[in-house]
C-alpha cells in the first residue's frame, strides 16, 4: 500500500478493508463513501470534476492500486506514478527586453498595425507609461525617460518614429487607446486630427479626447496646451 500522508492513516485502514471486501457492489458503495470522506478531509479544495477523479485516483494508489470496483473514473496507470515530469523550458521568443516580457512586444506589433494617427499615438503612450511601470518593478532607480524611448524605438524597430518624438518633445497623452476607441469625438469632412509629423506626416498639433461616462452625462474634456497656443495665434 501506498501512503499519502495528507489523508491520514485511517484512510488507509478504510481501504486496506474496503478492498478485502468480496462482494463487489458493496465494495463499490463502500470504495463511494470513502471518496466522500476523504473530500471531507480537505473541504477547501474546489468541488469540481478535476478534484473528484484526484480523489479517485489517490483511492486507487492508497489501494496500492488493488481496488476493484466500478469506479466512475479509470483507474490511473500505476507506471506513471513517481515518475519525473517532462521539463519545460521557458520560451524566451528571443525576447530584447526579458522584464518586460512577451506581452509588451505584442502591443508594439499591435501599435504599428494601428492605421489612425490619434489611437497609434495613444497606444504608445500608453505602451510607454507601461514600460516606467515594468523598469521600476525591476529596479530600484527611476528611469530617465531618453533610456525608455530609445527602447521603445528598438522594440519598434524605428516604425513608431513620430510618435516616439511626439513624446518626447511633449510627453505622453493623457488619453488611452480604449478611452479612443469608446465615445472618442474626432473631426471629420476631410479635417485634420491629431497630430501631424514636422516631416510631412505628423506635426505635433493638438490632440482632444472625451471620455463618456453613463451614457454622455458627465463628460471630461482634455485639451493638452497646444490647443490654446493655437487659439491665441487666431486671436
Amino acid at each position: 500500500m501506498t501512503s499519502l500522508k495528507e489523508y491520514g492513516s485511517n484512510v488507509e485502514k478504510l481501504a486496506d478493508y474496503i478492498k478485502k471486501i468480496e462482494n463487489r457492489e458493496k465494495r463499490t458503495l463502500y470504495a463511494h463513501i470513502l471518496v466522500e470522506l476523504m473530500r471531507q478531509i480537505h473541504p477547501g479544495m474546489k468541488d469540481n470534476q478535476d478534484y473528484t477523479n484526484k480523489l479517485w485516483d489517490d483511492l486507487y494508489i492508497i489501494s496500492g492500486f488493488e481496488l476493484d470496483v466500478d469506479s466512475p473514473y479509470p483507474a490511473p496507470s500505476k507506471e506513471v506514478l513517481g515518475k519525473k515530469p517532462l521539463p519545460v523550458n521557458y520560451n524566451q521568443h528571443g525576447l530584447v527586453y526579458r522584464h518586460y516580457g512577451r506581452n509588451l512586444e505584442l502591443l508594439v506589433e499591435r501599435a504599428i498595425e494601428t492605421e489612425d494617427a490619434d489611437d497609434r499615438l495613444a497606444f504608445v503612450s500608453y505602451i510607454y507609461r507601461l514600460m516606467r511601470t515594468f523598469y521600476s518593478t525591476w529596479n530600484k532607480d527611476n528611469v530617465e525617460d531618453t533610456v525608455l524611448l530609445e527602447q521603445l524605438e528598438l522594440l519598434s524597430k524605428g516604425k513608431l518614429r513620430a510618435e516616439l518624438q511626439y513624446i518626447k518633445e511633449k510627453g505622453p497623452i493623457e488619453s488611452t487607446p480604449k478611452d479612443r476607441n469608446n465615445g472618442s469625438e474626432r473631426q471629420r469632412g476631410g479635417q485634420a486630427t491629431g497630430y501631424q509629423s514636422q516631416t510631412g506626416n505628423y506635426v505635433p498639433d493638438r490632440y482632444n479626447s472625451v471620455t463618456y461616462n453613463g451614457g454622455g452625462h458627465n463628460k471630461h474634456r482634455q485639451h493638452n496646451k497646444f490647443n490654446k497656443n493655437r487659439n491665441r495665434k487666431g486671436k
